[in-house]
Order: C-alpha cells, then structure tokens, then sequence
C-alpha cells in the first residue's frame, strides 16, 4: 500500500497559477484545531535521500499564528461539515403578560 503523494514544487506552482500574484499567502494548520498562520520564509534543504526538499515556515516574531480558520476554508479543506445556523421558527407578536 502507498502512503500520501508529496506536493512538488510544480504542482504548487500550477496550483498558485490563476491566483492574485499580488494576495498574501496563509498557511492553514491542524485540522483537528484549525489556525491560520502568516507564511514567511520558503528553505531548500536536501533530504536523507539525497534529493531536495521545499520547507514553507511561518517566522519567529510571536505574531506568526493569526487566529482561527474561517469556517468555510475549513469546510472547503474537509477538515470540519459545512457549519450552517440553525433554523429558528419566528416568534409570535405576543406581548409580555398575555
């Protein structure tokens, strides 16, 4: 059985395509406690293979990790159902003491 297909390089770049080139980048974290955080440095290292890997960090500054998720990236990512309010039934016009 194969694990999970790693992202390349190419595939992120065919994938940032059609997007603004001007949007700031947000990296969404833990599916399980969706954060939003600021991307701020892409590394080049070499793995233990030998062959090269693409690290996107969040910096170091303390204001990195900017608060939750939205619900609908969320949603959009699988990570939680589609939160809708509930359904309420109107009120009746009674007035207090009737």
């Amino acid at each position: 059985m194969d694990g999970p297909t790693d992202m390349t390089v190419e595939d992120l770049m065919q994938a940032l395509s059609g997007c603004d080139p001007d949007a700031p980048v947000r990296l969404a974290v833990n599916p399980f406690f969706p954060m939003t955080h600021r991307l701020e440095q892409v590394v080049t290292q070499r793995s233990w293979d030998g062959g090269a890997v693409v690290y996107l960090a969040e910096g170091c500054e303390g204001e990195e990790q900017m608060g939750p998720l939205p619900p609908e990236v969320a949603a959009t990512l699988m990570w939680q159902a589609p939160v809708h309010a509930p359904r309420r039934e109107r009120r009746s016009a009674r007035r207090r003491g009737d």
